[in-house]
C-alpha cells in the first residue's frame, strides 16, 4: 500500500525555520520522485520543490530559492524540506506527493500519483 506521511509543520515567527518530513512507503526504494507543494488560503496549489530519489536531481520554485533546501534519505525513503528565513507569505498547507518513474523534473500536479494529507505551516508574529 502506497502511503505518504508529512510531519513538521507548525507556527513560527517571520525569519524562523521549520523542517518538514515526508515518509514514503509502498514504493521500490529509490525509484520515485517527491515533490513538495503548498496551498495558501484562497490560492491555487503551487509546486515548491522537487527531488528524485533515483539520481538526486533537485528543483526549486524561484520564490524559495536560497531559503528552502530539499534533501533525501534513501535508507528511510524520506524527503526533508528545510525552510529557513520564513516569510508570512510562506503560510500554507504543505503537501508532499510522489511520482513514478522519476524520469523528468516536474512540479506539474497532474504528473503526481500519490499525495500526503498535508501539514499546516503558519508564519506569523
Amino acid at each position: 500500500q502506497v502511503q505518504l506521511v508529512e510531519s513538521g509543520g507548525g507556527l513560527v515567527h517571520p525569519g524562523g525555520s521549520l523542517r518538514l518530513s515526508c515518509a514514503a512507503s509502498g514504493f521500490n526504494s529509490g525509484d520515485i520522485a517527491i515533490g513538495w507543494f503548498r496551498q495558501a488560503p484562497g490560492k491555487e496549489r503551487e509546486g515548491v520543490s522537487y527531488i528524485s530519489l533515483r539520481d538526486g536531481k533537485i528543483y526549486y520554485l524561484d520564490s524559495v530559492k536560497g531559503r528552502f533546501t530539499i534533501s533525501r534519505d534513501n535508507t528511510k525513503n524520506t524527503v526533508y524540506l528545510q525552510m529557513d528565513r520564513l516569510k508570512p507569505e510562506d503560510t500554507a498547507v504543505y503537501y508532499c506527493a510522489a511520482r513514478w518513474p522519476p524520469t523528468i523534473v516536474t512540479l506539474a500536479e497532474h504528473m503526481y500519483d500519490y499525495w500526503g494529507q498535508g501539514t499546516q505551516v503558519t508564519v506569523s508574529s
